[in-house]
């Protein structure tokens, strides 16, 4: 079977396929893990009789393990592959669903959501890497632009499941006394069972990642070049297997290009730009809506089931908008995209802390500004952000700038999370907004001056143009 494929030269595109949908599960189960929290926060917050800052800590426990797991994963994949380490991650959500929906305690929970953030931070980093070094050049960016969409269909199913689970939870039905055991995860503690639904998503990852390939990019660097070949062949024939496999050979000579060159001038301005985006991607409050979109919902009048049925539609507006973006930022350009979705975001965090400020968020009003504010940040900087840092440094030095700007949007997202219970308790909801609304608005002015148009450039001429414009 080997030879045969060996001597192919037509790509075999639904195996390419077969792969990238299963790498782009760990973008799915990264959406689902930073989803599912935000229908139990109420719910926890009265079963611990929790504190604000407490409840801030509860939100943002999975962050602090996402930045450790985005640190660790790079290491590990060098030295033990992609694969294994993606199975790795995939257990980690499996662990921490099973524990998250058992907890006796609140600092149990805290750990089993540190282990589920493990696995956030390790599915982030290697999931869209394995996906770029898999996939052959000519499709690569969708492919890995598809990750974005993994994790938006994520965040989307979190919300339904949350939503049906609390329906089933206060419906007369209950559960039938054979499986009354099951009453507590479900019935009179729905939020165990919320949690514990990751552990299905989590497994189908887990018996899929068994039957992918490992990068052919790894398996070059560690002379497994038989194997390496043998998977380029299949994925995109001989003719393109043979440029490939000169390129990597070539790519790994190559020496790797030293931090200091990011701090220099040029790159200097490269640097900023992506730290820049990763800090102000978290300001718009994206994630505060994400994590604590029902308790915002409930925070304007609305009951908790009606506020976790309108947050699936806030999702499905995420994911149509999301589609848009993908399918436009190629003919759009990325600029375009990212200033004027960021003001129409400005404006709708405007619309919201003024309907707040005056009470008038009953009804439709506030679901429909959530809804302008979610289409505006799906099609820009949601989009936008990991295409550009994915051009905007040269590939000698690509890995480690992402990984200064990836270390400083888990950071922000952890202290936006963390603090946000607490500041709107003492300041007001509609200071929140307005908090959030300043910053976006500085984020127009910084994009409007250091974003350039990356699209149709090849990454030589981008770095030829932070050397001009420095």
């Amino acid at each position: 079977m080997k030879n045969v494929a060996l001597n192919r030269d037509r790509p075999d595109r639904m195996y390419l396929g077969l792969i990238c949908l299963v790498a782009s599960l760990g973008g799915v189960l990264f959406g689902y893990d930073t989803a599912v929290i935000s229908g139990t926060f109420s719910l926890v917050e009265d079963f611990f009789s929790l504190s604000k800052i407490e409840v801030g800590w509860f939100a943002s426990s999975a962050l602090v393990g996402a930045i450790a797991g985005a640190a660790i994963a790079g290491s590990l994949s060098d030295r033990y592959g992609r694969k294994p380490v993606l199975i790795f991650s995939a257990l980690l959500f499996f662990i921490s669903a099973l524990l998250c929906a058992i907890p006796l305690t609140f600092g149990f929970l805290i750990v089993a959501r540190f282990i589920g953030g493990l696995g956030v931070g390790v599915a982030s980093v290697l999931s869209p890497l394995y996906i770029s070094e898999i996939a052959p050049p000519s499709i690569r960016g969708r492919l890995v632009a598809f990750y974005q969409l993994s994790i938006v269909v994520g965040i989307l199913l979190a919300y339904f499941s949350n939503w049906l689970l609390l329906g089933f939870s206060t419906s007369d039905d209950g559960l039938a006394p054979l499986f009354s055991f099951a009453n507590d995860a479900l019935v009179d503690n729905v939020w165990r069972g919320m949690f514990g639904t990751e552990m299905i998503p989590s497994a189908l990852f887990i018996s899929s990642l068994l039957f992918i390939p490992e990068s052919p990019r790894w398996l070059i660097k560690n002379k497994q070049e038989i194997k390496a070949n043998y998977i380029l062949t299949r994925i995109g024939g001989v003719s393109l297997a043979v440029k490939e496999f000169r390129e990597i050979k070539e790519s790994l000579a190559q020496i790797e290009g030293k931090i200091s060159e990011l701090f220099k001038p040029g790159l200097r301005l490269a640097l900023i730009l992506g730290i820049g985006l990763s800090v102000f991607g978290q300001f718009t409050g994206v994630n505060i809506v994400v994590y604590y979109g029902p308790s915002i919902l409930e925070n304007a009048g609305l009951a908790l089931d009606s506020a976790l049925q309108f947050q699936v539609a806030i999702g499905v507006i995420n994911l149509i908008f999301t589609l848009i973006a993908l399918w436009k930022i190629d003919s759009w350009g990325r600029r375009p995209l990212l200033i004027w979705g960021m003001a129409a975001v400005c404006l709708s965090l405007l619309v919201i802390a003024f309907q707040f400020m005056s009470g008038q968020t009953s009804g439709l009003a506030i679901i429909v500004m959530l809804c302008i504010y979610m289409a505006g940040l799906a099609i820009s900087i949601n989009a936008v952000i990991w295409v550009l840092l994915g051009e905007i440094y040269p590939n000698r030095l690509r890995g480690r700038a992402m990984g200064i700007a990836t270390f400083a949007n888990w950071t922000t997202n952890f202290l936006t999370a963390f603090l946000f219970p607490w500041y709107v308790a003492k300041t007001g909801m509609h200071v929140g907004f307005f908090t959030f609304a300043i910053f976006c608005f500085i984020a127009i002015i910084f994009f409007n001056r250091l974003v350039p148009e990356t699209k149709g450039k090849t990454l030589e001429e981008i770095e030829k143009y932070w050397h001009e414009k420095n």
